[in-house]
């Protein structure tokens, strides 16, 4: 059998994960194919107050037998930050990378494997398919900003935490649209936004002021936040027209 390996973890990442691991290591082993830590818990933005533990099982075969295994554990694990893991196999992984390849990138460029073969290393995302489902997600989320802006009912402090809630689904995203302009997308959050200003020429600053708000919220008046509102919804239009004239 495979070797836990959590030595590349950071330290409160390991002490944390480490007892869910073997958890479910000793119920539940030989359908495990491999295991990784994903997102921030692998990055320098892992905050160990705020930040989940997020994690893949990939299984040789698909069994619902592991749900109800783990199933049990998420209220005694979760107070200690770990999030519900992805469940997937082999074979899913391969036929899915045309349909998510913003996530596979993102868990390929993102991840450390703490159990088994390393799958996700060496994933090959294609840019067309990539480029479809970037555009797919801007206009998604101009649908989301028109629609966060009415249900606010004129809230400022609820269209705020509207953005604020968005902003970490726009990252990975980002990941996407710089590979495809030809550069290396960074790992830390802050290093995509200036990534992305000087890949594709757009003035990406306000996604790393609503960024900055999700680690330290700073009072605002409401016309701040309808200009903060109406830079995200205008940045977002104009990078949806760049990742338009992307030609793959």
């Amino acid at each position: 059998m495979p070797a836990l390996d959590l030595s590349k973890l950071k330290k409160e990442v390991s002490e944390r994960f480490s007892p869910f691991m073997e958890e479910i290591l000793s119920g539940y082993q030989e359908n495990i194919h491999s295991v990784y830590i994903t997102g921030s818990a692998v990055t320098d933005d892992f905050d160990g107050k705020k930040s989940d533990i997020n994690s893949i099982f990939v299984l040789n075969e698909m069994d619902l037998g592991f749900l109800k295994l783990i199933a049990p554990l998420g209220k005694k694990h979760g107070r200690h930050k770990i999030a519900a893991p992805l469940i997937m196999t082999p074979s899913y992984i391969k036929n899915s990378l045309d349909v998510f390849p913003v996530e596979f990138l993102n868990f390929k460029l993102i991840h450390s494997t703490i159990y088994g073969e390393d799958l996700l290393r060496d994933l090959e995302v294609g840019m067309h398919d990539l480029r479809q489902q970037c555009e797919r997600e801007i206009k998604s989320k101009l649908i989301w900003l028109r629609q966060g802006y009415l249900s606010s009912y004129g809230d400022s402090k609820a269209l705020m935490e509207g953005m604020i809630n968005s902003i970490a689904g726009y990252i990975p995203l980002f990941r996407g649209i710089i590979l495809m302009l030809g550069k290396e997308p960074p790992l830390k959050q802050a290093g995509v936004i200036t990534s992305l200003s000087k890949a594709s020429g757009l003035d990406a600053g306000i996604f790393g002021k609503i960024l900055s708000e999700k680690h330290q919220k700073a009072k605002h008046s409401a016309g701040e936040i309808k200009v903060m509102f109406d830079d995200c919804y205008n940045a977002t239009e104009k990078l949806g027209r760049i990742v338009n004239d992307i030609r793959i």
